[in-house]
């Protein structure tokens, strides 16, 4: 009876630590542990006050909705300006939806062929109950595209790097062939595009990070002070190398990788999925932790923009060392 009994006891701690490791395995699989960060990039720093500056000149345009295309207009002609202040190779790309005109606004940077770098965001805002600020969605975004312009600028970069302002990113036009970031991820056919980072509200921090489930109370922090980086299983190098990146001018950043169907297709960066392209979305959580998304508190005001200054170094170290 006491062989069988340090029989079972055997056997019942072998499948306990399996048990464990599997565990241990799946939350490295969710969590994609970072071992190494890259150094931060030399040169300009992101400014907070710039950031500022561009979120406040986006929300003063409201209605920025695709129901409203003079106004994404107005926006457009913001965006173009700013990299226009730059030696980037600026270009829009025009395009119809439901017999309206609208355009994604593209700065070019570092070679002129080769192998591509997509950073993107969209600067329409959710319209539905009237005027929106959209300040963290996601003016914050393209404020943080300008930046990069700005930093990138006459830099020696390793690829050709495209910033991409989108149009109509929100209903109704989201997950339609129409959305800004969808045409532009089709015009990249046949192109050796390494990979695409979406700036989705990067903005808003807070004392305590909400959790939408008992997972991520255990897996994530419980205060909102860091970044998240999310991608598929596909596209867990890209996801290691931007969060490496951000953990490299000192911010905490931490990841998420599952299914696409598992709640992070929600922006631009599902356009470049459909084209077969790694893509990540570097996000504060959004809805999870803003209780201004899609609501007209979406103020400037409400943005922490020394860190955002800090996400923007992170994805400028990101784009010089691909």
């Amino acid at each position: 009876m006491r062989s069988l009994s340090h029989s079972l006891l055997r056997v019942l701690t072998a499948a306990a630590a399996s048990l464990v490791v599997l565990l241990g395995l799946a939350v490295a699989a969710v969590t994609q542990p970072t071992f190494r960060a890259l150094p931060a990039a030399p040169g300009l720093k992101a400014d907070p006050g710039r950031l500022r500056q561009h979120v406040e000149a986006l929300t003063r345009i409201s209605l920025r909705d695709s129901d409203h295309p003079e106004n994404l207009e107005r926006a457009a002609a913001y965006i173009r300006s700013v990299y226009g202040r730059t030696r980037a190779r600026v270009h829009d790309q025009v395009f119809q939806a439901g017999g309206r005109t609208y355009r994604n606004v593209i700065a070019e940077l570092g070679p002129k062929t080769g192998p591509l770098l997509v950073v993107g965001a969209h600067y329409d805002a959710f319209g539905d109950f009237g005027p929106n600020p959209g300040a963290d969605d996601d003016a914050s975004g393209t404020a943080g595209l300008l930046e990069l312009a700005r930093l990138l600028d006459g830099r020696r970069l390793p690829m050709r790097v495209q910033l991409v302002a989108y149009a109509n990113e929100e209903p109704p036009w989201f997950g339609s062939p129409w959305m800004g970031s969808a045409v532009h991820a089709r015009s990249l056919k046949g192109q050796d595009v390494q990979g695409m980072i979406c700036l989705e509200m990067i903005g808003y921090f807070t004392e305590t990070q909400p959790a939408p489930n008992a997972l991520f109370r255990l897996l994530y922090p419980k205060r909102g002070d860091f970044i998240a980086v999310a991608g598929r299983w596909s596209d867990r190098a890209l996801t290691r190398h931007v969060k490496s990146a951000i953990l490299g001018t000192g911010f905490p950043a931490r990841s998420f990788t599952a299914p696409r169907d598992a709640g992070i297709d929600a922006s631009d960066q599902r356009s470049y999925w459909d084209q077969g392209i790694p893509a990540v979305m570097v996000t504060d959580t959004a809805d999870v932790r803003n209780p201004h998304y899609h609501a007209p508190g979406d103020e400037a005001w409400t943005l922490d923009y020394g860190r955002m200054a800090g996400v923007v170094g992170g994805v400028d170290g990101a784009v010089n060392r691909r």
